[in-house]
């Protein structure tokens, strides 16, 4: 009885928006039958958070280059073959040396001990052995204030970041963001006009920030601490500014990741300490109170390991027009922090369960249909743009699979549902999505914005001019708590939710994969990127 009025919900939805004269929505086909075997398989018989479980507490983190990265791609690639995805591969590509981390602790000795709530930076350096050493925090604004800490460093911890107020969380603030909230102000924001958009790698450190480390290794300082993100607002994830709220409450929000890998085994090690265990150092310090702290962090580069990264492929073969690709793609690697759930197990969990979708209920794709798990996301989208670049050439000199790749969907905000896709600017899609999402209303499926985000694995593809898309993700606490952060574990993962992103994203993979034509690029639609 549940599928027959799946089924027949689905069908009235479509029939209604067909009926209605106004509607762009009739001239793009339907698979109804198609939708409800998805939906069936999808909402009522999902593995997407036993994959999940494997991605997170058993093979997590996946730091890009680790031990730990290799092996979860290896039970990757054996869960897919499981399921009779084909052609799965590693395609490797040039990246920094492995890097793991094999102990760490911090204590704050005096005034009192305190344990210190803290995360060693990915590629930081080790120490030798545990060290206690005494705790600064050098005022430097310009070079002239570099005379007054000469000689002065030898031995000590430097804390490079001043304190910073911690604001209390309140019922409403945004700390679980919602498109509906705040009487519509950010889904109005979503559906307004495109912004303009471009690349935007991550991981970055000022000149500035450089030259201090610079500094503080030559005059022997031996360890690094800071606290993260240098206000409320985090740096990432998208153009839109109401999007970016990051409490605190005891969380390590790994910020400038990269450091450690732009200073390598020559840096010093650097640790990121929950802001509240950072700013009593400071204030403690402000008030001529010493601070000590005994610190080790071990840690082992790995050169054997390179090339360290890859990106894992998979495939269902499809049938008429197997030569032209439908990619579904999510980042593989995460941070070290924690076991990496949010960002990016669930997007991984996800696409995979598509394709386990599409081969459980039987359905055969005119279209290939690619899955992509890319590496080196967090050093600057590496993976992909490799991928991109090996396969489909260069904006100016395309590769014949260009011409072949009928859309591209990725995954990458969290575990929140899908309210619908950002178009990239490219309004000759949106009423083909339009279409696709009118069966899926009564799952939440609304919102076909204009608009375009940037800094995630689909930036790849469209700079080159190829359709594709980030699907519209409720963020939950993506940017409130887990992005970035120790507690992006599987505990904040939502099984109903994930089981939505699965289904809906399998319908506009099998549309993709089913239509007539591929989808339009942005520049025969006459947008402006």
């Amino acid at each position: 009885m549940r599928r027959m009025f799946v089924f027949l919900f689905v069908a009235g939805v479509v029939a209604g928006s067909a009926a209605r004269p106004e509607s762009r929505q009739a001239a793009e086909p339907v698979d109804v039958p198609a939708i409800a075997r998805i939906r069936a398989e999808g909402l009522e018989r999902s593995q997407v958070m036993d994959t999940a479980f494997w991605l997170t507490d058993r093979y997590g983190p996946r730091l890009d280059g680790s031990p730990e990265f290799e092996e979860a791609a290896d039970w990757v690639m054996d869960r897919l073959r499981s399921w009779g995805v084909a052609a799965v591969a590693k395609e490797r590509f040039p990246s920094p040396p492995g890097w793991s981390l094999l102990g760490f602790h911090a204590t704050m000795t005096a005034p009192r001990v305190m344990p210190i709530v803290g995360m060693p930076k990915a590629w930081s350096p080790a120490t030798r052995g545990t060290v206690t050493a005494d705790v600064v925090r050098p005022i430097i604004e310009s070079d002239a204030d570099l005379a007054k800490y000469r000689g002065a460093l030898r031995g000590k911890i430097v804390l490079l970041q001043p304190a910073r107020p911690v604001r209390m969380l309140e019922h409403g603030d945004g700390t679980v963001l919602r498109y509906a909230d705040h009487d519509g102000k950010w889904e109005q924001e979503a559906m307004s006009p495109p912004v303009p958009r471009g690349y935007r790698p991550g991981g970055s450190s000022g000149p500035v920030r450089l030259d201090l480390v610079q500094f503080y290794r030559d005059e022997g300082a031996i360890a690094l601490f800071d606290r993260g993100p240098t206000s409320d607002l985090s740096a990432g994830g998208s153009d839109l500014s109401w999007l970016q709220q990051r409490p605190d409450g005891g969380t390590v929000l790994l910020q400038d990741e990269a450091v450690g890998l732009v200073n390598g085994r020559v840096g010093l090690p650097q640790v990121t300490l929950a802001v509240e265990h950072y700013n009593r150092m400071v204030r403690l310090l402000e008030h001529g109170v010493p601070v000590r702290v005994e610190l080790n962090v071990s840690a082992r580069f790995d050169e054997a390991t390179r090339p360290s990264s890859f990106n894992i492929v998979g495939e269902i073969p499809g049938s008429d027009r197997a030569s032209e690709v439908v990619l579904l793609g999510a980042h593989f690697d995460s941070w070290h922090g924690a076991t990496g759930a949010t960002d990016n197990a669930a997007g991984v969990a996800a696409m995979m369960e598509v394709l386990r979708i599409l081969k459980a209920t039987g359905l055969v794709p005119r279209r290939t249909v690619r899955i992509g798990l890319w590496g080196g996301e967090e050093l600057g989208l590496v993976g992909s743009r490799a991928y991109a670049a090996a396969h489909f050439g260069t904006a100016d000199r395309p590769a014949p699979d260009a011409a072949r790749l009928a859309a591209y969907f990725n995954l990458d905000n969290g575990t929140g549902p899908i309210r619908g896709v950002w178009t990239q600017g490219n309004a000759a899609v949106q009423p083909i999505f339009q279409a696709w999402a009118a069966p899926l209303m009564d799952l939440g499926v609304t919102m076909i914005s204009p608009r375009g985000v940037s800094q995630t694995d689909h930036v790849s593809f469209d700079v080159l001019g190829l359709p594709a898309f980030q699907f519209v993700q409720e963020r939950y606490e993506y940017n409130s708590r887990t992005h970035h952060s120790s507690m992006d574990v599987y505990d904040r993962l939502q099984p109903d939710d994930l089981k939505q992103v699965a289904t809906v994203a399998a319908v506009f993979a099998w549309h993709a994969a089913t239509r007539d034509d591929v989808l339009p690029r942005r520049a025969a639609a006459g947008a402006a990127r």
